[in-house]
């Protein structure tokens, strides 16, 4: 599956939860990590853990794709779901502006929610 495709569709499967403020980075040019950053935010612990897992299960039930690693899904302040092309970030709103993850990324192209709503 190519990366775009699997970022949209982790963005899909977000959106379907009621995350807000989703944004889809194509940061490959710029990093050797990975090649989209999927950055969403849920209103409290509850809604993060449940964005991540319908992020997880619909990858995984769906497409039979697993991520290598996922991280902070106990607590639900801010998990990573890391797809090697794809690494999902699900925050609460006072930790995504805290750690300004798109500050880092200044110049990375966004990719048009339309897309995502597409795909």
């Amino acid at each position: 599956m190519q990366a775009k495709h699997q970022a949209l569709l982790c963005a899909a499967y977000a959106l379907d939860k009621k995350a807000f403020n989703v944004r889809l980075l194509d940061v490959g040019g710029q990093s050797s990590l990975t090649d989209f950053l999927l950055i969403a935010s849920g209103g409290s612990d509850r809604q993060v853990q449940a964005i991540a897992e319908a992020i997880e299960l619909g990858m995984k039930k769906e497409h039979n794709v697993l991520p290598l690693a996922v991280e902070g899904k106990q607590e639900g302040r801010w998990v990573l779901l890391d797809y090697g092309d794809v690494m999902v970030h699900v925050f609460q709103q006072p930790v995504r502006q805290y750690y300004d993850l798109e500050g880092l990324w200044p110049d990375a192209p966004e990719v048009p929610v339309e897309e995502i709503e597409e795909a």
